[in-house]
């Protein structure tokens, strides 16, 4: 608990709040690929544990559209929680490098397809049995890399849900694979009471960097915002993969 390491955190996730504020989304995906380039992809992961679970908690309950949402998503939600264990008994039998290199890909990914407005959509009638694929996909390279954007993210966008719909899908997708990591880190011993407490501390700049974003939002481009926001995750992810990799 030095002074260096709790600056460290803290600027982390009030940035990172600071993004979600702003574009409704980024919180943990800011908060692990920075951690992970500074502490490591363990200590990353359960550091941005209890921010990711209240954050996205009220996103995903909040809404209105609680029921139709998990009404049509549940194959796909059930997947991408429940075998998030599985991903993550790498993480005591990979390297931590590799596993690092590999968030670094996830992120790369995320913001080409983001950059690149690239998009797709999907049959209704598959959408049962996409969700299954795209679930188990995600709550495997959850449990590896702590990252639960892709190809989840990706699944939900084509699902042709409305937008409201949307971010309270991606709010419950977060939450349950948060609470999923959280037990699977427990049970492999990777969390700490020291981890635990500067996890819940690290809530007080998040909710902070949510409420100053909201306040901006307005007076800032929110386009322009996105694209800076995912060329600095392009920078993350290669810095990542490289260091991981090479």
């Amino acid at each position: 608990m030095e002074p260096a390491l709790l600056s460290l955190v803290g600027g982390t996730f009030l940035l990172a709040g600071f993004v979600k504020g702003v574009i409704g989304l980024g919180l943990p995906t800011v908060s692990l690929a920075l951690l992970t380039a500074t502490l490591g992809l363990q200590p990353a992961i359960a550091l941005m544990l209890v921010p990711s679970l209240v954050t996205n908690l009220l996103q995903g309950l909040s809404g209105g559209h609680l029921r139709a949402v998990t009404r049509r998503t549940w194959p796909f939600l059930l997947c991408a929680t429940a075998t998030i264990w599985v991903g993550a008994l790498a993480l005591t039998r990979v390297d931590t490098m590799i596993l690092s290199g590999l968030l670094g890909l996830l992120l790369i990914a995320y913001a080409a397809i983001g950059l690149g407005r690239v998009g797709f959509a999907l049959p209704a009638r598959l959408e049962p049995f996409t969700g299954i694929a795209f679930g188990t996909a995600n709550g495997l390279l959850s449990g590896m890399t702590g990252s639960f954007t892709v190809p989840g993210v990706l699944y939900l966008q084509a699902s042709g849900l409305e937008r409201d719909q949307l971010i309270q899908a991606m709010g419950l997708l977060f939450s349950l694979s948060t609470l999923a990591l959280a037990v699977a880190l427990g049970g492999q011993n990777l969390l700490s009471v020291d981890l635990g407490l500067l996890s819940a501390a690290a809530l007080l700049p998040a909710l902070l960097g949510m409420e100053l974003g909201r306040r901006l939002r307005h007076r800032l481009s929110e386009a322009l915002f996105r694209k800076i926001f995912l060329f600095g995750l392009l920078a993350l992810g290669l810095y990542l993969a490289g260091g991981g990799f090479l």
